[in-house]
């Protein structure tokens, strides 16, 4: 078997909106430095995500330093600095409750035009606290506004077999993976426990049950008809009427990741 190392890192700023790709990243006390550090809420101050709004798929974002740019055909581009002097706002995320700040009225107004309903920006200041699942964390292991662990990992070769079996191969991006990981076997990432690249240790502590986003092209923000790939990998990779791909992970401590590091399997 080939060298593992790490292939691709994917940074998602906003939840639920477009990810990218870069070269390069820091992992801080969140998880990779300015993922999932914004939010979009409903009036209700609840999450909103592509489940119950697909068209969240098709909002482009980049990240210039700490700056956030949004962009959608038809509207002129949004710039969003961090806002950690906006308003509090004691928002709800799956079943907590944190207090973020607000982006303020222009961030809220092109989101609302941008999904058709009434939602406003939100950010996770630096020094907030969401602590992750004790069930599978230390206390003092946090996240920001991610499902409920900081990091989500895949190896490419999982992928590479998923598409195998599909009429039309996706891409990795439907999963919203941030570490992705090449030389492995399919699923290999199920068998690892604890990991080394770079200076960090990373720990694989749960399996990642799936919802429907990955039956949404990133690009048109549709569903498949036919409920793929998610069909497909519940042929297969379902038990306990839930389907599993890819594996939560919590770092320990801080550091650099970059594209093209080699990793060792430690456990």
């Amino acid at each position: 078997m080939s060298e593992l190392q790490l292939s691709d890192l994917y940074i998602h700023p906003v939840k639920s909106l477009r990810g990218l790709a870069v070269p390069r990243a820091r992992v801080d006390r969140f998880g990779l430095h300015g993922d999932r550090r914004w939010m979009v809420v409903d009036a209700n101050d609840r999450y909103l995500t592509q489940r119950e709004r697909p068209q969240m798929a098709r909002i482009a974002t980049r990240l210039n330093g700490e700056l956030l740019s949004l962009s959608l055909p038809g509207l002129p581009p949004l710039t969003v600095p961090p806002c950690e002097d906006g308003p509090p706002r004691e928002v709800t995320v799956w079943d907590d409750r944190v207090v973020a700040r607000d982006c303020g009225e222009d961030a809220a107004e092109w989101l609302s035009e941008a999904l058709g309903t009434d939602c406003r920006l939100v950010y996770f200041p630096a020094q907030g606290e969401r602590q992750v699942d004790t069930q599978y964390a230390r206390p003092g292991e946090l996240t920001a506004f991610s499902d409920g662990f900081p990091l989500l990992l895949i190896t490419q070769a999982s992928l590479d077999d998923l598409n195998s079996r599909l009429a039309e191969p996706v891409e990795m991006r439907r999963f919203r993976p941030n570490l992705v990981i090449a030389g492995s076997e399919p699923y290999a990432e199920d068998q690892w426990r604890r990991l080394r690249i770079g200076d960090l240790t990373l720990r694989l502590v749960k399996p990642c049950s799936r919802c429907v986003i990955p039956t949404i092209d990133p690009a048109t923000g549709q569903r498949h008809p036919e409920v793929e790939p998610l069909r497909t990998l519940g042929e297969y990779r379902r038990r306990d009427n839930a389907v599993y791909f890819g594996q939560n992970v919590i770092a320990e401590g801080e550091g650099e990741l970059a594209v093209g590091m080699p990793v060792e399997v430690l456990e």
